[in-house]
């Protein structure tokens, strides 16, 4: 689904070259659940930004569902972004003055889709993520983790291949965090791809896989104990 090859990224700021990424490669298939760790400035974010198509490698290849995306135009991103891709960011990123249905239908709504297909599939996005019954309340009305929850929905809306969250959870206090990964989970046991962001090792667990970024170089790369395998164990 995901292919890196040699991916470099320079930001220039004046005569001055800041390496982010220098040489990543790296593979993910589809219905992987995939974090990406690393501390700041370690190049995970840019990682995180190229896969999504919010920014460029400056060279080497990318390869989005057989898709060389490496050097497509500004409009031919979006378009892959909006097809390809759901979005769930550390901060909501909600707009307080609609419901939570109105939410996540948001990009339909760009996309032009008929009102009546639209909030159906809204309220089918919502019921994933059992939050059906809060449909009609503003985000100011909602837990913390009722809104990320939103969020999630909304990354749903247009069946993406792919969810990115960066940091889901960084806002979220451990008991609230522990259901916003059991959401993710649950999506990935229904054949969700997921790569998710974060610094901390107890969100990275609850991935199948771990890949840790270091000074903008894939430095590890390895399954965690598969949660699917200890259910069957446990239920044997």
């Amino acid at each position: 689904m995901i292919l890196f090859e040699a991916v470099t990224k320079v930001y220039r700021m004046g005569r001055l070259e800041v390496p982010a990424l220098q040489g990543v490669n790296l593979s993910v298939e589809a219905h992987e659940f995939v974090a990406i760790m690393g501390p700041s400035g370690s190049g995970k974010s840019t990682l995180m930004n190229i896969i999504g198509c919010l920014d460029r490698l400056t060279t080497g290849r990318y390869v989005l569902n057989g898709t060389d995306v490496s050097r497509m135009s500004d409009n031919e991103l979006a378009e892959v972004r909006n097809r390809e891709i759901g979005f769930v960011f550390q901060t909501f990123n909600l707009l307080p003055r609609m419901t939570a249905l109105r939410n996540v239908e948001l990009p339909l709504i760009y996309n032009g889709v008929a009102k009546r297909e639209r909030r159906e599939r809204a309220h089918e996005a919502m019921r994933t993520v059992g939050l059906e019954n809060r449909a009609l309340h503003r985000p100011n009305e909602l837990s913390g983790g009722q809104r990320q929850r939103v969020a999630i929905a909304r990354a749903l809306i247009n069946n993406p291949s792919i969810i990115l969250a960066d940091e889901p959870t960084g806002n979220l206090d451990s008991k609230t965090g522990d259901e916003i990964m059991a959401t993710f989970q649950q999506l990935n046991d229904r054949g969700v791809t997921i790569i998710l962001v974060t610094h901390e090792h107890d969100i990275a667990q609850c991935a199948l896989r771990t890949v840790a970024i270091r000074d903008g170089l894939a430095s590890r790369d390895e399954p965690v104990v598969d949660r699917r395998i200890l259910a069957e164990s446990a239920h044997a």
